[in-house]
């Protein structure tokens, strides 16, 4: 015959208890808000790890081919701005004077005019020379350097002019080769390393404090 002691239900067993606070903490699926926050997280992970790859590959490709067109534009306002301090060499030399003396005697002329004239001449004569020195800078940079070599002689006006008027190429260089790899590395460390990992640890503490108060 069946004895009457049935023993405690096993809703109450503390091992089925203790394996289901385990599976809660440790899973987080199971916790209100987790299930759904992960599956945007992890959803189309890979899809959009190549999505950045190209986007990352196609946008720093064309730094070389922008490089290229700024020192074209860049050139043609270095010949423009030596035409005119040609110019101004060649007035002086016809008054028997240096250019540094003549920008010194318009630039002290009571005539504000005349005063103005030198500062012209002062001015022209400091362009030839720092656009000079970008364009060699640029030039002489190598892969690695000319990005920074190219934000320490920016011209924005030049650059804008480029900007405007950029049309992208496909790379063909051993360089856009470089740069397209460069691009892929920094986006997807940007997303990992800025987006993904701090939002994976943020919904790992979010679950161990859940788990703790079930």
């Amino acid at each position: 015959m069946p004895s009457g002691d049935a023993g405690p239900p096993p809703e109450s067993a503390p091992g089925v208890r203790g394996e289901g606070l385990l599976a809660l903490a440790a899973g987080g699926d199971h916790l209100p808000g987790m299930k759904p926050a992960r599956a945007l997280l992890g959803a189309g992970g890979g899809l959009l790890d190549r999505a950045l790859c190209v986007a990352g590959a196609v946008a720093f490709s064309q730094f070389p081919e922008f490089i290229q067109q700024y020192l074209q534009r860049l050139g043609g306002h270095l010949d423009e701005a030596r035409r005119h301090l040609a110019e101004f060499q060649q007035t002086a030399a016809q008054s028997g004077l240096s250019l540094d003396a003549l920008i010194h005697q318009t630039s002290t002329n009571a005539d504000p005019a005349v005063a103005r004239l030198g500062g012209v001449m002062a001015e022209t004569a400091a362009r030839v020379d720092h656009l000079a020195a970008a364009q060699a800078a640029l030039q002489d940079a190598t892969v690695w350097t000319r990005p920074f070599v190219f934000l320490r002689h920016l011209d924005s006006s030049i650059a804008g002019g480029t900007w405007t008027a950029f049309r992208p190429a496909v790379p063909t260089t051993v360089e856009g080769l470089i740069y397209a790899l460069a691009g892929m590395v920094v986006l997807l460390g940007l997303y990992h390393l800025g987006l993904r990992m701090p939002v994976s640890r943020a919904l790992a503490r979010r679950e161990l404090r859940a788990g703790g108060r079930a």
